[in-house]
């Protein structure tokens, strides 16, 4: 997807919103946008998701998207099965597809009791975890996320996590904007910041290094002779060669599951020797994890 001179403007002598935007998307990859409130965002976003249209410029190649909006409708005439059911619809999904996908995510989510409740007595996180299954059940190309992860708990910001890094793994694509500077921390493959109406790049990974992301997770892989981990893996792991012809490669939690996906599914494949935790620091080279052993998966 790529956005060419993109502006936008709310009437015909409305101040520019976003001006002068070029942008190219490419497929896989984790995209963060950042800016202070009021700096375009949520304008962006809806242009990116398409709900919205540029006043000026051009967007192209837009791939099969979803959206969580920063405010969800809760006050609509559904349970939370059928809204979903309906989103499904619209989304692609036919037959009973809707309704099994949207009861898996909410079991994922830890919503699963709340199917058959109206969405307007929800509370703010079931309706928020409704707002994120929906965007989530017909695994879209472009994934967009505005604030998605506020008024989640805990465990459902790391579940939407994990679903993000699934859908970079298959091959989508993720645009997302969090209020919380250290969100996927070091996972982004590009960072963007909106300044004056402008979008420009800007390393985030100096910030990375000196937050502290999390949790993480060291998996000792070895591919075949001389092979490198192959490119693109998921949470854009920290990789240290081991002296027995194995390697090191360290991910945030969130993304150890899907790293272990792409390794096991490589061509050829890679050897899982063993997965571990570990603190954030330990990431760093200079401080060696201590791994359990676990046996060779093929």
């Amino acid at each position: 997807m790529k956005l060419h001179k993109v502006g936008r403007r709310y009437g015909l002598r409305g101040p520019w919103v976003l001006r002068d935007v070029d942008l190219e998307v490419p497929r896989a990859s984790l995209l963060r946008i950042e800016g202070t409130n009021g700096s375009g965002k949520s304008t962006l976003l809806r242009l990116f998701a398409g709900i919205d249209a540029p006043s000026t410029g051009r967007v192209t190649g837009r791939p099969r998207a979803a959206y969580v909006p920063e405010r969800f409708p809760a006050a609509l005439p559904f349970t939370a099965l059928e809204y979903l059911g309906h989103l499904g619809c619209v989304h692609g999904l036919r037959g009973a597809a809707p309704a099994r996908r949207a009861t898996e995510w909410l079991e994922r989510f830890g919503a699963a009791g709340h199917a058959r409740t109206p969405l307007a007595e929800l509370s703010k996180g079931t309706s928020q975890k409704v707002a994120v299954v929906q965007a989530l059940l017909a695994e879209p190309e472009l994934l967009v996320l505005d604030e998605a992860w506020t008024g989640l708990d805990g465990t459902a910001r790391g579940t939407l996590d994990r679903a993000v890094a699934e859908r970079v793994a298959a091959g989508g694509t993720v645009v997302f904007v969090d209020h919380d500077p250290a969100r996927l921390a070091g996972a982004a493959d590009a960072c963007y910041r909106l300044v004056d109406a402008g979008l420009r790049p800007y390393d985030a990974h100096p910030y990375a290094a000196r937050a502290t992301p999390g949790p993480c997770v060291t998996v000792v892989a070895q591919g075949p002779p001389g092979a490198v981990p192959p490119p693109g893996l998921p949470g854009a792991p920290v990789t240290v060669p081991g002296p027995d012809g194995t390697t090191r490669l360290t991910v945030p939690a969130a993304h150890s599951d899907t790293l272990l996906h792409a390794l096991l599914t490589a061509r050829p494949p890679w050897h899982i020797h063993a997965v571990a935790p570990e603190s954030a620091h330990s990431a760093d080279p200079a401080h060696p994890a201590q791994t359990a052993p676990r046996p060779d998966t093929p």
